[in-house]
């Protein structure tokens, strides 16, 4: 019999697992946008800085961590009605490398979808990937998004010393969140 995959709201008591995933998944695939000294660094304590202070005050947002077996194995994270135009920022997806390709993250962006939905004020959805994590572009795309347009990545905590030159991020899009519910 398989382990069974629970999806929940994340809280305050998350914050240290959510940010030790978070910070393999930039080591594992921000290597040479960012630099090796932050990822090999102090990663892990900036983004259980990031992770403490997003979760003790979540108002217009909505985190939601997998588990199986009481192992984190993937979260997502997303700001409602970010922007304007694009609507709500999928602000963080990542899954535990051995998960990769289970549908994880296809229910994880599912969820967030719903979110989106249900508490949003328009339906648009949209995310920032690295320019180079094509793996993450093409599950993008075949969750139906469009690439919208380019811009520079800002460094983590506004430090420049943490990226390598100016890498590049690409907008992805969906005009209608819904359509990830129904999949």
């Amino acid at each position: 019999m398989g382990s069974v995959l629970l999806l929940r709201p994340a809280g305050p008591d998350d914050a240290d697992r959510i940010a030790d995933l978070h910070a393999d998944s930039w080591r594992r695939h921000y290597r040479g946008a960012y630099a090796d000294s932050f990822l090999d660094g102090d990663v892990a304590a900036d983004r259980r800085t990031v992770w403490s202070a997003r979760l003790a005050t979540p108002a217009g947002t909505d985190t939601v961590v997998a588990e199986r077996d009481g192992r984190l194995v993937g979260f997502i994270h997303c700001v409602l009605d970010a922007d304007a135009t694009w609507g709500s920022l999928v602000d963080n997806l990542h899954v535990v490398h051995d998960q990769h390709r289970t549908g994880l993250g296809t229910r994880l962006l599912a969820r967030a979808a719903r979110a989106v939905v249900d508490r949003a004020a328009g339906d648009a959805m949209f995310l920032w990937v690295l320019r180079q994590n094509a793996a993450a572009q093409r599950f993008y795309r075949a969750s139906g998004a469009i690439r919208a347009e380019t811009a520079t990545v800002s460094p983590p905590g506004g430090d420049p010393s943490r990226l390598n030159g100016t890498p590049v991020k690409l907008r992805m899009a969906w005009s209608d969140a819904s359509s990830l519910v129904r999949r």
